[in-house]
């Protein structure tokens, strides 16, 4: 038989075509459930059958569990879910993809799909130029849908003919009389298969269509089931490789799930494997019912695996734990949420971006802090060079995570995304920008104060309280600010309380130039003094002017 390298590239072109669809319906319908999967996984509860439950409904909309594991690793190291909700929605994530298998099984081989794909397409036109963004997601998940059958048809026909050609089977018959050997081969195999490929979903597909053709038989396939299990776990753990001690952990939960199950179902393989074919009371060598056992072991190893270890998510947490400990010394400059890489849809992959404005904010507010501090200190004091070197790494940490909130925002932007979240986007860009200049301020007032050490100048203790002064309400206009980010200024108590603050910053700032001048009159602090004081006073009343810009110019719908 001639299997010639037009055969083998139309082979591979069928995989691509089957991996492009289901990519492409899995992101259409996150964008289509975009919020509301949202809501849910960021709206758990400790209740973990509640857990569960949530990871089979999420997996069963977008049709992947690592596109679920890898946003419940997101939604871990963002803090929104704990270590412990996390493990139950990557178990019932597991049973939500099981769905994929019997889509294939019961739909892809019982009549061809694909004669009803290119109507299909045709019909989501409709759909795709459409203005509205969300009939515009409905229609590329038809296109996806559509593109998935095509491949599998393509693949189905792309496959030699074994059954003429029972030769090219003698390499692999060397390999399936091994027993338990055998077995755990072929374990190995789907597990590699699957990293390669990257969706447990294609290639428990490719293991169906090896079924049909005869190519394996039932307990070979269901080895590579198992295998699948284990290697569909590689994503999350890419997607937790920078992302925070929990996220990891979250990832590594999953693998350890999976090989957990894999471990005990191997224990008992044969009796399992009689249990599933009683289950489809048929005998697995006949086509029709090898697909649908094969089917069913993937289901009930998922289902069965849960249910036992639902009961042990604690003491698996405890391992995990132990295998990856608490970092002794996290960096408070690095990056703390986007360094997990974007999430398949721009909807999801906002809250990392919204975490780390956060997190950006609160660290502006420490910089504020730290040139506080400096200011009030003297200018002999042994700890004043200390406080100006940790300012300048705040100023030099700012400038890059400006950088590198506004890449990730740009990134999400050029992503097919609605016009509401452009919106966002636009509002998010310019809070990045403005936080990066309170922080500038803040570095200012440090720059200020290392002047006047250098001239040898010390604030008298009237200056100091006068500081104090302006210093307490700056603290809380960006206290208020900080309120305003977090609840995605849908707070209008904070947003209110900025303007307020304002207002008392100019009053203050008016009132102490004024004191300063009739002080150097009076000599009670020297004229030099008198410059470097003011100098810190207008660089506070720049900060909060920065602060009240955001207040007056950013306008973000609630997302949560």
């Amino acid at each position: 038989m001639n299997f010639g390298i037009i055969d083998v590239l139309q082979l591979l072109g069928a995989l691509g075509l089957f991996l492009f669809g289901m990519s492409m319906m899995s992101e259409a319908l996150q964008k289509v459930a975009g919020n509301k999967m949202r809501s849910i996984l960021a709206s758990m509860t400790k209740n973990r059958l509640l857990g569960v439950l949530t990871g089979v409904i999420v997996t069963s909309i977008i049709q992947s569990s690592s596109a679920t594991t890898v946003m419940v690793v997101s939604f871990v190291n963002a803090g929104l879910l704990t270590l412990a909700e996390s493990i139950s929605v990557i178990m019932g994530a597991n049973i939500g993809t099981t769905i994929t298998a019997w889509l294939v099984s019961l739909i892809g081989f019982k009549f061809s799909i694909a004669n009803i794909a290119i109507p299909l397409i045709g019909f989501s036109l409709l759909f795709i130029f459409s203005k509205n963004d969300r009939r515009k997601s409905i229609g590329e998940v038809m296109v996806g849908f559509s593109l998935l059958f095509i491949g599998l048809e393509y693949l189905k026909n792309s496959v030699p003919d074994i059954k003429s050609n029972p030769e090219m089977l003698q390499f692999l018959t060397d390999y399936t009389n091994m027993g338990y050997g055998s077995i755990l081969l072929f374990l190995l195999i789907g597990s590699v298969l699957t990293v390669i490929v990257q969706s447990s979903s294609a290639t428990m597909a490719i293991t169906l269509i090896m079924l049909s053709q005869g190519w394996i038989s039932f307990e070979i396939g269901a080895a590579m089931v198992l295998g699948e299990n284990i290697g569909t776990t590689i994503t999350a753990n890419i997607a937790g490789l920078t992302a925070k001690t929990n996220a990891r952990r979250a990832a590594l939960s999953h693998t350890m799930f999976n090989i957990c199950g894999v471990i005990w179902v191997l224990i008992i393989f044969y009796p399992f494997i009689n249990l599933i074919e009683w289950m489809v009371g048929g005998n697995t060598t006949e086509n029709a019912n090898s697909l649908y056992a094969l089917s069913m072991f993937h289901t009930m190893f998922n289902i069965s695996n849960t249910l036992i270890m639902i009961w042990l998510i604690k003491p698996l947490e405890k391992i995990v734990c132990n295998i990856i400990p608490e970092k002794r010394e996290e960096n408070e400059f690095a990056l703390q949420f986007i360094s997990t890489g974007m999430l398949p849809t721009g909807e999801l992959s906002l809250i990392e971006a919204e975490k780390e404005i956060e997190h950006y904010t609160e660290r502006t507010h420490r910089m504020f802090d730290e040139a506080r501090t400096l200011t009030l200190a003297t200018y002999n004091d042994k700890n004043a060079q200390k406080y100006a070197e940790r300012v300048a790494n705040y100023e030099s940490a700012s400038d890059q995570t400006e950088n590198a909130i506004a890449d990730y925002l740009y990134d999400i932007d050029a992503t097919p995304i609605s016009t509401d979240l452009k919106n966002r986007i636009r509002n998010y860009l310019y809070l990045t920008t403005e936080v990066e200049s309170v922080a500038d301020r803040c570095f200012n007032i440090s720059r200020s104060v290392v002047r006047r050490n250098s001239e040898k100048i010390n604030f008298t203790e009237a200056q100091n309280n006068k500081l104090n002064e302006m210093f307490n309400l700056v603290d809380k206009h960006i206290s208020a600010l900080e309120l305003c980010v977090k609840s995605n200024f849908t707070d209008e108590t904070a947003r209110k309380e900025i303007f307020t603050i304002e207002e008392q910053v100019n009053e203050l700032r008016y009132a102490l130039k004024v004191y300063n001048i009739d002080q150097v009159n009076k000599e009670a602090h020297s004229y030099s003094s008198g410059i470097h004081f003011m100098d810190i006073i207008e660089e506070c009343e720049s900060l909060s002017d920065a602060i009240t810009k955001i207040a007056r110019e950013v306008k973000l719908h609630q997302s949560h």
